[in-house]
């Protein structure tokens, strides 16, 4: 899809938080379109340094995990962690009464949530159109 829209798309894993700041250095000087943010540890706990590189530059950016919303990333679209939680406190329990692991369904994420931070929109010169903000779960002013 990428090369029918044209669309040049660069894959840059990092793996601690010095190589997450040795990446948004590198991208000084000719920042990306835009970020997607992949949700895991190392990125969450540099949620604020890459919103401010985001917001520095004027270019959206986004995630998987409302987080990243509510530290000044654009918006989140993902799994509602809370509700991740819950079912992994009933897994726990399950276990702890003598359920095998093995014998316990894989279960996917039922309840997603879209949060947008409209202060950096505006931050980046973004208008957010009224059907998409409607649509939120949250919207961060």
């Amino acid at each position: 899809m990428a090369r029918e829209l044209a669309l040049e798309i660069s894959w840059r894993p990092t793996r601690s938080l010095q190589e997450v700041q040795d990446l948004l250095s590198a991208l000084e000087d000719k920042p990306p379109d835009a970020l997607v943010v992949l949700p895991d540890a190392v990125m969450m706990d540099s949620r604020k340094h890459v919103a401010e590189f985001a917001v520095r530059h004027r270019i959206p950016s986004v995630s998987g995990w409302s987080t990243f919303a509510h530290s000044g990333g654009l918006f989140t679209y993902g799994p509602r962690l809370s509700e991740s939680f819950r079912r992994l406190a009933d897994y726990v329990v399950r276990i702890l009464q003598g359920a095998k692991p093995t014998d316990l369904p894989v279960e996917r994420p039922a309840v997603f949530e879209l949060v947008i931070n409209s202060t950096t929109a505006k931050r980046i010169g973004l208008t957010i159109p009224p059907s998409l903000l409607a649509r939120a779960d949250e919207v961060i002013e």
